[in-house]
């Protein structure tokens, strides 16, 4: 794992943090450990309440998703901050791709989970971001942009 301290530069867009974690088996236990590990870099960055927050909230509903999901292979958290962008990265190598609910689409009153990437994608669009996802032949990503204060 690779921890990098120190407020995140914005004003010198050269400067780049970043910092890697992989977990071997996303099992539940290793969604508030990741979070927690996130919360110290970011705390380390001196990273504005909302931000984090924005960020902590999206790291846990990803890595839970994975966990939820995809459930074999490695999986990897990504968090960088750099030329005025926060950006996060949850990997997988499962094949399956997350859908997006509709935003206008009533939610199911009875459904106890579905709604978490599309909170994330409301979210991140609330703070200027936004999150893609994209896929290859080692597995699936899910990335989120939030502009640096």
């Amino acid at each position: 794992m690779h921890l990098t301290t120190g407020s995140c530069a914005i004003s010198a867009p050269q400067t780049v943090r970043s910092f890697v974690h992989w977990v071997s088996d996303p099992v539940a236990a290793h969604v508030p450990q990741v979070r927690a590990r996130v919360r110290t870099v970011l705390d380390g960055w001196t990273v504005p309440a909302d931000t984090a927050d924005a960020l902590l909230l999206a790291v846990s509903e990803l890595v839970g998703n994975v966990v939820r999901h995809s459930g074999a292979g490695r999986m990897r958290i990504g968090l960088s901050c750099g030329g005025g962008w926060f950006r996060l990265e949850v990997a997988d190598q499962g094949a399956a791709l997350p859908r997006l609910p509709s935003p206008r689409v009533e939610p199911d009153a009875e459904s106890e989970d579905g709604r978490g990437l599309l909170l994330v994608q409301l979210l991140t669009a609330e703070l200027g971001g936004g999150l893609t996802v994209t896929a290859d032949t080692t597995g699936k990503s899910v990335r989120v942009r939030i502009p640096a204060p």
